[in-house]
């Protein structure tokens, strides 16, 4: 710590911050639009000019190191009006059409000409214009309000690892435009439009929707993947209309994937808004009385064996719990099995839980190992943290199984299976890579569930090779750990053999699906927030709220529950999926009360203070954490591929899949486009 002073008032501050940090660390404001904190100093808008003393003319603070004894002055006059001409030179070919720019309201250019601007200006000539640029269905251009800041420069160098974005010309004719004609291809690309203190770059799908002040705003968790990104959600009378990230240094900082914040308008595409009950071929309107005294015909009914629920692992905790419940209540009467598109067998692993943090990557030193993941597209986010590990640090990253194209420098390594499991073993090479690094991470893919069953767990293997590696177990969707935590099992051939009529709880159209309702009884349920064609096959359709109309726990990659919040009103007859679940059960009211349902304090707890599971779990046996329904007692290997389970960024899971917004991305970049687009 050294000591300084800022407008004559000593200040003990670190030692190698620059001069604009430590006025920040102080609580002294100083105007700026080229530095931000997660990118480089540029020093090239000249706006967070202060005045040192014993120096002829001000300085800019971003570049400026502090030094024992400085003296620093940010509101001199001589400040003041090096900042005003400052915004002059800005505003010279500055467009006046703030009235019709999204940034309107939220524009550091119009803040700062309101605080450090002059009343008048002295330019009379014509203003310059600059040619818009393509950078695909996500951003729009207007870069005549460019102000040369070049944050999106380096956001995409630095963060994004794509070098779209350059510096053209020089003097008067200098632009920000892409060296070649293409789009920004990257996976968090949107975040540069926070980034933008202009309305440069804007957002197409927010473009002309609403003022800032007319918005209202909730917090919530991105569901598009398990990492659990904290947002805010905008939105305007009873329509999304732009979601926004929360900053988070735990889990996402100030990042977030593009498929988080532009894939909010599914929230009112292809929505299940009745209720119908099938009369033949056709469907008909019906009310939530008469369908459920249709189904506890059903349940009465004899001759149906059962009655089965089938979800995925994007189910919410609390309806999982549910589900759970009833099924423990109503045994040989009701079962609840997981189905996830991903899997080529119904059965599945025995997994142990990772309870690393996000954070600890931080701390981490030596090597990564990418196990059976695609980090890029597999989270985002977290690939942000290890691209920033590989360029700062002496951190290499070594990847096994499906090579894919990742932002920063990796080593690929092709194994075989008996390699592989030499790995977890202790016995290969890379093994010694792990011993020798004093805090190694360790990237574990969503199908390398799908490769092991048994009694077989890469985790615990790994853990006992290096104690101090972090481990971070990617899944593909949002409440894996969740699902896994209420105990609700993968469906099985069993299963499949001896089935009843079955609801199909929030599932995606899949067309393993398919194959798998061909064999079951009918009447068939679909309990959706969204229609498909496959919900046409099903005899009732019942819609329920999603994740925007309702609260609800998840948990994310690393045992962490968080909530959403309720921010619109559902649409038509749709009804929150809990309420729903219980209602096809009444006795379920009075029971849920009572101390035979396990996990309602757990519930509860996860409500008031939502922390880590580990901190939880404890309360339960293993038995009732890693229930997967497998007795099996020796280890089996299949054939599925070690590859990443998503295959489309943007079409990962239902909820993407009814955004117009991302079907756009799909077929952009993917190049597939027709005559009748």
């Amino acid at each position: 710590m050294i000591k300084i002073k800022i407008n004559n008032s000593e200040f003990l501050v670190k030692n190698g911050i620059s001069v604009l940090e430590a006025c920040k660390y102080v609580g002294i404001s100083v105007p700026r639009f080229c530095y931000h904190e997660t990118l480089s100093v540029a020093g090239n808008c000249r706006m967070c000019l202060v005045e040192i003393e014993k120096t002829p003319k001000p300085v800019s603070s971003c570049t400026l190191p502090v030094a024992p004894g400085m003296q620093i002055y940010v509101d001199t006059p001589l400040v003041k009006k090096a900042r005003e001409n400052v915004v002059e030179a800005l505003l010279l070919n500055h467009p006046l059409d703030c009235p019709i720019c999204d940034q309107g309201g939220e524009c550091d250019l119009q803040d700062q000409t309101k605080s450090w601007g002059s009343d008048h200006s002295r330019f009379f000539f014509n203003k310059r214009g600059v040619e818009d640029k393509e950078c695909g269905p996500l951003i729009k251009t207007i870069m005549t309000r460019c102000i040369h800041c070049t944050r999106c420069v380096r956001f995409g160098s630095e963060v994004a690892g794509v070098d779209f974005l350059g510096t053209l010309n020089r003097g008067t004719s200098t632009e920000i435009g892409s060296y070649v004609s293409k789009i920004f291809s990257s996976e968090i690309s949107g975040n540069v439009i926070d980034l933008c203190p202009v309305g440069a770059l804007t957002s197409k799908p927010y473009a002309f929707k609403a003022r800032p002040w007319e918005l209202k705003s909730n917090e919530s968790v991105d569901l598009t993947d398990s990492t659990g990104s904290s947002i805010y959600v905008n939105f305007k009378e009873t329509e999304i209309v732009r979601v926004l990230p929360k900053n988070n240094s735990e889990i996402n900082e100030s990042i977030i994937s593009d498929k988080a914040r532009f894939s909010y308008d599914s929230n009112s595409t292809q929505r299940l808004q009745k209720l119908f009950k099938k009369d033949g071929k056709s469907f008909n309107r019906s009310s939530w009385s008469d369908i459920f005294s249709y189904l506890d015909n059903i349940k009465n009914n004899n001759s149906v064996n059962n009655v089965t629920f089938l979800a995925n692992n994007d189910i919410d905790l609390e309806s999982a719990a549910i589900l759970n419940f009833i099924e423990n209540k109503f045994k040989g009467k009701v079962r609840v099995r997981l189905i996830n598109k991903e899997s080529n067998r119904y059965e599945n692993s025995i997994v142990s839980w990772s309870t690393d943090k996000i954070l600890d990557m931080n701390k981490s030193e030596g090597v990564c190992f990418l196990l059976s993941s695609n980090i890029r597209i597999e989270s985002a986010v977290i690939n942000t943290r290890l691209r920033r590990k590989v360029t700062t640090e002496k951190f290499d990253v070594v990847s096994s199984g499906l090579n894919f194209q990742a932002n920063f420098p990796s080593k690929f390594v092709n194994l075989n299976i008996e390699n592989l499991l030499k790995i977890v073993d202790g016995k290969s090479l890379i093994s010694n890579l792990l011993l020798k690094s004093k805090s190694p991470v360790v990237v574990l893919g969503d199908s390398l569930k799908n490769r092991f069953y048994g009694n077989f767990s890469v985790i615990e293997k790994l853990k006992k090779i290096s104690p101090s590696s972090v481990i971070l177990d990617i899944k593909k969707a949002s409440n894996s750990y969740g699902c896994s935590f209420m105990g609700l099992k993968q469906l099985n051939q069993s299963d499949i053999n001896d089935c009843g009529s079955v609801v199909a709880v929030n599932l995606n159209d899949s067309l393993q699906l398919r194959r798998v309702l061909k064999k079951f009884k009918k009447p068939l349920i679909w309990l959706n927030s969204y229609g498909s064609e496959i919900a046409t096959t099903f005899d009732i359709l019942m819609p329920s709220l999603n994740s925007f109309e309702s609260e609800n726990t998840y948990v994310n990659l690393e045992g962490r529950a968080q909530r959403t919040l309720t921010s619109l009103s559902g649409f038509g007859d749709a009804r929150d999926l809990k309420k729903i679940l219980i209602s096809f059960y009444s006795d379920i009211d009075v029971t849920m009360s009572s101390k035979n349902f396990k996990y309602l304090d757990f519930l509860k707890e996860l409500t008031k203070n939502p922390g880590l599971f580990k901190n939880i779990e404890r309360k339960f046996s293993s038995n009732d954490l890693l229930s997967m329904g497998n007795s099996q007692k020796v280890s089996l290997v299949s054939k599925h591929p070690l590859k990443a389970t998503i295959e489309d960024f943007y079409l990962a899971n239902s909820f993407t899949k009814n955004s117009p917004t991302m079907a756009k991305c799909s077929q952009e970049y993917k190049k597939k486009f027709t005559n009748f687009k």
